[in-house]
């Protein structure tokens, strides 16, 4: 890891004249905006790449507490982890809007409108425009229609309570926009510095980064719109996408700013998680040796076993006790390991709050190649891009500081597991959720997309789906009284605000 970036005093100043900003009603305050934007746009971008990556607050509840224990790649006992056993929690369903919309929005519109004013700053206006895709696109496909034309514009045209827009023409518009990046990034005018975390203003990654992006949203449409989704597929990869894990895209947390990776600040703060039974059984019955780097048994040398998702402790219910599984070992039997030290924990390599966040990686654009083969939207192989992605889902965890996985035991996995054309669409995207671990948005939306892999729900008591792996996140409390109406036309037209909504490319 090279990336270090000394902004701590030059951010602090940044972030204190424009992170005051809208609540959770987008209630703005009444600043004047041209002392914003005297602030260096470098300043801005790091900032804002820094909040997108996310801190312990929206990590915890929306990556880990949720999104991770639904997609079964880490399960947990109590009772708050309330994906593991699909229970409302409206501060945990809520804490992705609650911290993207009140810390990012306006100050994304406010960077935006000062890199549109001057045209020598032409670069970074489509980075920030691709920045603010990788922020919306998260939060729709979270909770569906949302605040997107207007969010963040109180501060820039006095809009407090921004519309809904269906999830339908933000996807339309975050693809024009990637578009529109990719076409008009230039090498005759200059782009950000050290300021930009993820590339440090190199516009021909961020080219391949905005096609890659369109790749996977334009895939996101196969359910819904197949024809616009090959449209843009194809057009996606003519344009060029990450070519190598050179071009993965992420933030790093090794700058001593004081910004840490929010999932290594969960993990050092809450020891519950367990690697799901899902999960290290996939890993074990393919052999897959990323199975030690994600995750490690408490007791070395013990076979490795996942903690069931849907279990309790406590030993008092004869179907949802863990003590009753045929998984625990009681300590008072005198073997080893015993108790929760049966249960494989996340491998400490990947648990470090200075380890990267990753948004995208060259894996899922070659894996997403293999899918468009199988559509027949790509005149590739199918198989060449499956390994492909498989070598380098493998590669780039050596990113996050441990030992690489050796070419030999990457030639092994791949020999023992053949791209099989009439397996194709499984086995790529059980391949895709394998390789995006710990991002865990990813994940749960691809899973939505594709129903891959075939997860089995748990049905625990007080569960708010009826036992069905949840389908989207609640709005925030606060919208129905904060904006009622245009909360109201977004309920009205998506469905009920209820976890068992399915948004719209979900259909």
């Amino acid at each position: 890891m090279t990336r270090i970036h000394k902004f701590s005093l030059l951010l602090a100043l940044s972030i204190s004249l424009i992170v005051a900003s809208c609540d959770s009603g987008f209630e703005e305050l009444n600043i004047n905006p041209t002392q914003a934007n005297e602030i260096d746009p470098n300043f801005k971008i790091t900032e804002i790449q820094l909040r997108v990556s996310g801190e312990r607050y929206e990590n915890w509840r929306t990556n880990l507490i949720y999104s991770s224990t639904m997609i079964q790649h880490l399960a947990a006992l109590p009772g708050y982890w309330s994906g593991d056993k699909y229970f409302y929690n409206p501060g945990y369903s809520a804490a992705m809007w609650d911290r993207y919309y009140p810390n990012i929005s306006r100050n994304l519109e406010d960077l935006l409108v000062q890199t549109a004013a001057d045209p020598e700053m032409v670069n970074m206006h489509h980075i920030t425009n691709i920045v603010a895709v990788i922020k919306y696109h998260r939060l729709t496909d979270l909770y569906g229609d949302i605040p997107y034309s207007e969010a963040g514009k109180g501060f820039t045209e006095g809009i407090s309570q921004p519309i809904y827009d269906p999830q339908s023409e933000i996807y339309a518009d975050m693809l024009d926009r990637l578009e529109a990046a990719a076409n008009g990034l230039s090498s005759n005018f200059d782009s950000f510095g050290s300021g930009d975390l993820i590339y440090g203003g190199n516009i021909e990654k961020w080219r391949k980064f905005a096609n890659s992006l369109m790749l996977r949203l334009a895939m996101r449409l196969v359910k819904v719109d197949p024809g616009n989704a090959e449209a843009w597929v194809r057009k996606a990869i003519a344009a060029g996408t990450m070519e190598s894990n050179e071009d993965i895209a992420y933030v790093p947390h090794n700058d001593p700013s004081g910004w840490k990776n929010g999932n290594g600040q969960v993990f050092t703060s809450d020891g519950n998680m367990r690697m799901s039974a899902f999960f290290v059984d996939w890993m074990v019955n393919h052999q897959d040796p990323r199975l030690y780097v994600y995750g490690q048994s408490p007791v070395g040398g013990s076979t490795p076993v996942g903690l069931p998702n849907g279990f309790t402790t406590g030993g008092t219910d004869p179907v949802h006790g863990i003590e009753n599984h045929s998984s625990w070992v009681d300590c008072d039997s005198g073997a080893e390991p015993c108790g929760l030290d049966v249960y494989m924990v996340p491998n400490d390599i990947v648990k470090g709050e200075n380890d990267p966040m990753f948004f995208m990686t060259y894996a899922e654009v070659e894996l997403l190649k293999a899918e468009a083969v199988v559509r027949g939207w790509h005149t590739g192989d199918a198989a060449t891009h499956y390994a492909n992605g498989v070598r380098a889902a493998m590669e780039y965890l050596a990113m996050y500081g441990g030992s690489a996985i050796s070419s030999d035991d990457i030639d092994a996995y791949l020999a023992a597991n053949p791209y099989n054309p009439s397996e194709g669409m499984r086995m790529i995207n059980e391949q895709i959720w394998a390789a995006v671990f710990l991002n865990e948005y990813e994940a749960y939306a691809n899973w939505r997309r594709t129903g891959y892999p075939e997860l089995t729900p748990v049905n625990y008591p007080g569960n708010v789906t009826g036992g069905t792996i949840p389908r989207r996140l609640r709005y925030t409390q606060s919208e129905a009284v904060a904006n009622p109406e245009n909360y109201s036309a977004a309920v009205s037209r998506q469905g009920p605000d209820e976890l068992t909504t399915r948004i719209w490319w979900d259909k």
